[in-house]
């Protein structure tokens, strides 16, 4: 900088790096002494106006700068900027640490004391830097005064309004474009002339002249203008079209909200109008989606392009116009079947012609304007593929002003389609497993039990996916009857099955007429050796699997299973415990008992020879057996461990015992109610495992149902059996049964004194099958045979088998007994 004596008053950094001298040495000095090869009176003021001269560097040589002055006002008066940029290619000034050719070197920073020397622009290259602004940039500028009248704007501006300078020049916008909604612009304007403070990112919607169909949105960030002294001059407003941004925000946004919302549930309908919900109204003004019944169904769908005729099912449909809430479409109403053959024929989404035949077919029941003079003008078709396999359709399409669907939008649906297929494939094949799981739970039900005088039952099943519950009601020889509950570990369809698997074991032990205890054993022997897929497993093996099963075994491991067995002739109950809830006794004047013993090992699990309890019950007395699910609303308390005492005490009950005691503690319902009672009231709403209940109320068969009789280890005896049975027969009017009645008993009686050892005793019990019982003190099992045509002996059996409709034998701890039942139909 240059005073008016023509001194130095100022000097860069960047002038000390172009001319050697720091500012120390120069201030004061003359400028005219920095020239060299020129007088010093040969330069003035009005002449050094941009032109070239030689410039005496510190170290003697020659520095040719490009040389240009301005009047700046300071304190002291009026002095001059001197501005000096190389002249050649070559010379270079490091200005603030940063190499630049030919950049241009300001001798006083702008003017501001101790500031650094700064690009510049000379008058030139501002004005074309204005000239760019307002002719060929393609941002929107617009400049007002301070009473938002405007001054100027650019072509790019221009185009965007459609209004020439003319036209709005000394004209609020308000005034200029009414339509355009620049109120809220303005009052933006307005706030930043008053503050001071830009405001960036302003959005306008505007149909501009260019696309009067189509909506824009613009992006306007506004500015304040000032001159040196702070004076406001006006407003700068910078616009720039971001419509393609903006219509990509929107599709992001709808595959952020596809991400959370399609798929969110299992369900197939729900998933359909998932999409339907995400699609309108940004990415479609109406979408409808169509599904194969075989998705519905969770039933298995074939790979390809779907046959001729097929049928979709709405499964949900949305428009623009509809309540916020409304989802519509029944899944029973179908699709014309000639429409699937030709939208899902090359699998993959497209666009369509609404006029054509294939347009007018899917558009057919689609939620579209009706009388509001709006056409559908732009259809997509997007085919929902998983897998090579095709689940349905959905149809996308707008109406009036919105924009014809383009490539982007087609990539937009083709993602939604592709996420809404997986879902729904999904949903199908949860719902074929849950299919599969219900059957399955379904044969484990005690369903069609034999009709029998012992026992009066029900049973009530409370499914939530767990599929390992089970009761059951096992028929025995001597009209006694078991009760069975049991439970596998797990959820879905392999704990049903190993449910299923147990169930069947259990079934065929039981025809072997064992004790509760004994066929516990032999089940879990069973389990351990068949369970293990590559050899058994040592019994000291006690690492648990992530299924609750055993490393090596099935998912029977760890399975729980309680088994009881009622005589109504004795109303003698033995029951023997697996892991699982000893049943609650009910007497039929209210009173509540519960078996007072430790809950066994579960099965294929080291521990104690599983145990039995043997009571005896009163007639009409209640048994409740059930699965741990019953009582899952109540865990169990978390309780320290008592101290130890010389006589320990019974532990308390936990809360869900105590709750399922206070229902049943009252006079005897009718055994359905109990059941209904039960899990109504003490399984949740919502369930986290399976629950199921067994009620049976006990009966007894008095003398006037059995007959028996002690017999002489004579053959003689034989003959007084035969008779002792017919009179017998005739007393309880089943004559029709002597004939078939004599020979079993004539067949059972000579073995028992042939093979047998005495005592023998035979007996007749008649109940909802007439059973003969013949025992003896030998432990030896009669053998079936079938016997050669030269034999003459070795049929009895054979016959008997033949006669009956089973038989089998029955040890017992003095003996055994040979039993036979006859249907009494």
């Amino acid at each position: 900088m240059v005073d008016q004596q023509g001194l130095l008053a100022r000097w860069s950094p960047a002038a000390q790096k172009l001319l050697g001298y720091p500012e120390e040495d120069v201030r004061g000095r003359p400028a005219l002494d920095l020239l060299a090869g020129m007088a010093a009176n040969g330069l003035t003021a009005a002449a050094c106006e941009d032109f070239t001269v030689a410039l005496r560097h510190r170290d003697g040589g020659v520095v040719r700068c490009r040389l240009a002055v301005r009047p700046q006002r300071t304190d002291t008066g009026t002095g001059w900027d001197v501005l000096l940029v190389p002249a050649e290619p070559d010379d270079t000034v490091e200005l603030d640490g940063t190499t630049q050719s030919n950049g241009t070197a300001q001798l006083d920073g702008v003017g501001e004391p101790g500031g650094t020397a700064q690009l510049g622009g000379t008058p030139e290259l501002e004005r074309a830097l204005l000239e760019m602004l307002f002719t060929r940039s393609p941002t929107g500028l617009f400049l007002l005064d301070p009473q938002l009248r405007m001054l100027r704007f650019n072509a790019a501006a221009e185009g965007m309004q459609g209004t020439s300078v003319e036209e709005a020049l000394g004209r609020r916008p308000t005034e200029v474009w009414s339509g355009f909604g620049v109120q809220s612009v303005e009052r933006v304007m307005a706030q930043v002339l008053a503050t001071g403070e830009p405001a960036v990112g302003v959005e306008k919607r505007v149909y501009p002249p260019g696309d009067p169909e189509h909506e824009h949105v613009y992006s306007a960030s506004v500015f304040r203008m000032e001159d040196a002294d702070g004076r406001v001059l006006g407003i700068a407003d910078a616009t720039v079209d971001v419509t393609d941004r903006h219509l990509a925000v929107q599709r992001l946004t709808v595959l952020a909200q596809a991400s959370t919302r399609i798929g969110a549930t299992l369900d197939a309908l729900d998933t359909a109008r998932g999409l339907a919900e995400v699609s309108v109204p940004i990415a479609a003004d109406s979408v409808a989606v169509e599904v194969l019944e075989g998705v519905l169904a969770g039933e298995g769908l074939e790979a390809g392009p779907v046959r001729p005729g097929t049928v979709l099912r709405r499964a949900a449909a949305r428009s623009r116009d509809d309540e916020p809430s409304g989802t519509a479409g029944a899944p029973e109403d179908p699709l014309p079947p000639a429409a699937p053959g030709e939208a899902l024929a090359d699998l993959e989404p497209r666009l369509v012609d609404p006029l054509s035949a294939l347009g007018r077919k899917v558009l057919r029941g689609m939620r579209t304007p009706t009388g509001t003079g709006e056409e559908v003008h732009s259809l997509i078709v997007a085919p929902l593929v998983a897998q090579d396999r095709v689940l349905g359709l959905a149809t996308f399409c707008r109406w009036g002003e919105r924009r014809h669907f383009g490539p982007d939008d087609l990539v937009l649906v083709a993602q939604l389609a592709r996420r809404t297929a997986e879902s729904l494939d999904n949903a199908r094949r949860h719902l074929s497993e849950h299919n599969s799981l219900v059957a399955l739970q379904h044969a484990l039900r005690p369903c069609g039990l034999p009709h029998q005088q012992a026992l009066d039952v029900a049973h009530a099943y409370v499914s939530a996916g767990s599929g390992g519950d089970w009761v059951d009601v096992v028929p025995l020889s001597g009209s006694r009857v078991a009760l069975v509950a049991g439970r596998v570990p797990g959820r879905g369809i392999q704990s049903a099955a190993a449910a299923g698997r147990l169930r069947a074991a259990l079934h065929t032990l039981s025809d072997l007429d064992l004790e509760p205890d004994e066929l516990l054993a032999r089940l879990d022997d069973m389990v351990r050796g068949t369970g293990g897929a590559n050899g058994s497993v040592s019994d000291h093996q006690s690492v648990s699997a992530p299924d609750g099963g055993t490393p090596g075994h099935g998912r029977e491991c760890g399975a729980t299973c309680l088994y009881l067995i009622y005589d109504p002739l004795s109303r003698h109950c033995s029951a023997s415990n697996a892991g699982h809830p000893w049943p609650v006794v009910v007497l039929p004047d209210g009173t509540v008992r519960r078996v007072e013993r430790p809950v066994g090992d579960t099965l294929c699990c080291p521990g104690a020879p599983f145990g039995k309890e043997d009571f005896e019950v009163p007639e009409n007395s209640t048994l409740v057996l059930y699965t741990p699910g019953l009582l899952q609303a109540f865990p169990p308390e978390e309780r320290e461990e008592p101290e130890e005492r010389e006589e320990p005490e019974q532990a308390p009950a936990p809360p869900g015992e105590n709750r399922l005691t206070a229902l049943l503690a009252h006079p005897p319902l009718p055994v359905q109610s109990t059941c209904a009672t039960l899990t109504d009231t003490l399984v949740p709403p919502r369930p986290r495992e399976d629950a199921a209940v067994l009620v049976a109320r006990t009966h007894e068969l008095g003398p006037g149902h059995v007959a028996s009789w002690d017999l002489p280890s004579d053959p003689a005896t034989v003959a007084t059996a035969r008779s002792l049975v017919t009179r017998q027969l005739t007393a309880w009017d089943m004559s029709e049964a002597s004939f078939v009645t004599e020979l079993i008993v004539s067949e059972l009686v000579t073995n028992a004194i042939r093979y047998g050892k005495p005592p023998v005793t035979l007996r007749l019990i008649r109940s909802h099958v007439l059973t003969c019982e013949v025992s003896d003190g030998s432990s030896t099992s009669p053998r079936l045979r079938h016997a050669r045509t030269t034999d003459e002996g070795g049929r009895g059996l054979l016959l008997v088998a033949r006669s009956s409709d089973r038989w089998g034998t029955r040890y017992t701890e003095e003996g055994k007994i040979v039993w036979v039942e006859q249907s009494t139909d």
